[in-house]
């Protein structure tokens, strides 16, 4: 058997094929344009994490697609990233490519230091105001400074970490139970 790069895992497809590639170019292809939207040091660091985790934790050069998707999400998330992804759009149909940015730290600024109640029910109302512009994708950026404001805090503590944690899950939930049925990625920075 030919020795595969220290960067390459054999994916095996859903048609059966295997096939060895680098777990960078499978991580960009999984992410489609979101790779675009995030620094690329995060994606290397996420593709590493992933590969580390296959072949150095669980001893595996085979890995199906799916349960390297499945892992890079858990490894985005690790980062503070939530993103899914879609179905791709089937050939034939338009493709849109609409991005809608919010900055959290615009939001922290309206409300005054341990508030954080008042806090969720706005960034609930702001996720639903971008999701009426059927975008692509809704991207909020400034988690770090909004999270230090809102804890009233220069540097990062375990409570910062918390209310971070907090706002993530309340903005998968919110994606997920106000977003049914429309197809967009949700991108938190």
């Amino acid at each position: 058997m030919i020795q595969l790069k220290p960067d390459c895992l054999i994916f095996r497809t859903s048609d059966g094929d295997q096939i060895p590639c680098s777990a960078e170019w499978v991580t960009l292809e999984l992410m489609g344009n979101s790779a675009a939207l995030i620094d690329p040091e995060v994606v290397q660091n996420a593709a590493a994490a992933v590969l580390h985790y296959f072949k150095h934790e669980l001893g595996k050069e085979f890995v199906s697609v799916a349960e390297f998707a499945v892992a890079l999400e858990k490894a985005l998330h690790g980062f503070g990233l939530t993103i899914y992804a879609d179905d791709r759009p089937q050939a034939g149909t338009a493709q849109k490519k609409s991005v809608v940015n919010f900055n959290l730290q615009e939001l922290a600024d309206g409300v005054d230091k341990g508030f954080e109640l008042l806090f969720f029910p706005n960034l609930r109302e702001q996720l639903k105001n971008k999701m009426e512009q059927a975008p692509d994708v809704v991207r909020f950026h400034g988690l770090r400074g909004c999270v230090k404001q809102l804890v009233g805090t220069a540097r990062w503590t375990r409570r910062c970490q918390n209310l971070n944690d907090q706002i993530v899950d309340y903005l998968r939930h919110c994606w997920q139970t106000d977003g049914a049925g429309r197809s967009c990625a949700l991108i938190v920075l």
